[in-house]
């Protein structure tokens, strides 16, 4: 199973706009001038969490800009605009995650055909299957060192008199992943093999990295990502870990609560069970690799503390 389908284009006088305005800005910023001129290279992520990294990697020669990027809101309602549009139009590096989780990129892509735009899609390099069911790749602790290796290899490829640079920025990078790596072996080690609950598969790679057992079954799981309603089956059972206490720690999706799981947090408030909220979209005040780190010690907080914890947007 997939993540629920994105709202991509509403009409046709939408797509028309976009077409207008990919034509328009990519006559006047023709791709493959940037790194001969000394302009930054524009590099775009269809997550903020990828464009993150391409920022971290590329320093001070891009301009790297998130497409979904609002913590604030479900992801799975984002809409493409018109600026989506021109970003996609004029990349030089887009980073989307595949699987079906961003497939709008395929539509803004194929609006601005360009032989010389990289397009770096996570799923591939991570060697995800087309039929993995959890497209959340970019919990998975190894997938941003693959990803940030690729982009450093990239960019040296578009801008080669500054592939030093990039090496030692990739080099930087994946030190600074050191400390969740710590907290990852941390939590494991006081925690392995504890039951936790979820209300959807978002960070599902994070919590079996650490050795946890996730209780939920994998069909009410699948049914919340893909916005339908779970069996009642399901939703006894899930309700049952809550009530019976047969879980740790409750984690759901802080962008995407809705009635099920909204009765699901009201049940572990009840009951005293810790509840940690994650996110698909990096919250602001982060990069990557901190946003991870912190996520990773809301868990070891609720598991040996019992402290419930949400990052702050």
């Amino acid at each position: 199973m997939r993540s629920r389908p994105f709202l991509v284009l509403g009409s046709l006088v939408v797509l028309l706009a976009l077409l207008a305005t990919v034509f328009i800005v990519s006559f006047r910023h023709p791709l493959g001038q940037q790194a001969q001129t000394g302009r930054k290279l524009l590099v775009v992520g269809a997550e903020n969490e990828y464009a993150s990294v391409l920022a971290q990697i590329g320093g001070r020669y891009v301009r790297a800009v998130g497409l979904m990027s609002n913590p604030n809101t479900d992801p799975h309602t984002f809409e493409a605009s018109t600026v989506d549009a021109s970003q996609v139009a004029n990349a030089a590096i887009i980073v989307q995650n595949g699987l079906g989780y961003d497939g709008f990129m395929q539509n803004l892509e194929a609006a601005s055909p360009s032989p010389r735009r990289v397009v770096l899609t996570v799923a591939d390099i991570v060697g995800a299957s087309p039929a993995t069911p959890n497209p959340h790749l970019w919990y998975r602790p190894g997938t941003m060192r693959a990803v940030a290796g690729r982009i450093a290899q990239s960019l040296a490829g578009l801008d080669p008199a500054h592939r030093a640079y990039f090496r030692q920025r990739l080099a930087a990078f994946d030190r600074s992943l050191l400390p969740w790596q710590q907290a990852l072996r941390q939590l494991k080690a006081t925690a392995q093999g504890t039951r936790v609950a979820v209300v959807e598969p978002v960070a599902d790679y994070l919590l079996q990295a650490a050795g946890l057992k996730i209780a939920t079954p994998w069909t009410f799981q699948a049914a919340i990502m893909n916005g339908q309603d779970p069996s009642p089956q399901d939703v006894a059972t899930v309700e049952g870990l809550l009530k019976q206490h047969q879980v740790a720690v409750l984690v759901y999706n802080f962008q995407a609560v809705e009635p099920t799981t909204q009765a699901l947090l009201s049940l572990a408030k009840q009951g005293g069970i810790p509840v940690v909220g994650v996110y698909e979209t990096m919250p602001r005040g982060f990069d990557y690799q901190r946003w991870m780190l912190a996520e990773t010690k809301a868990l070891q907080a609720a598991i040996t503390e019992h402290k419930s914890e949400v990052l702050v947007p």
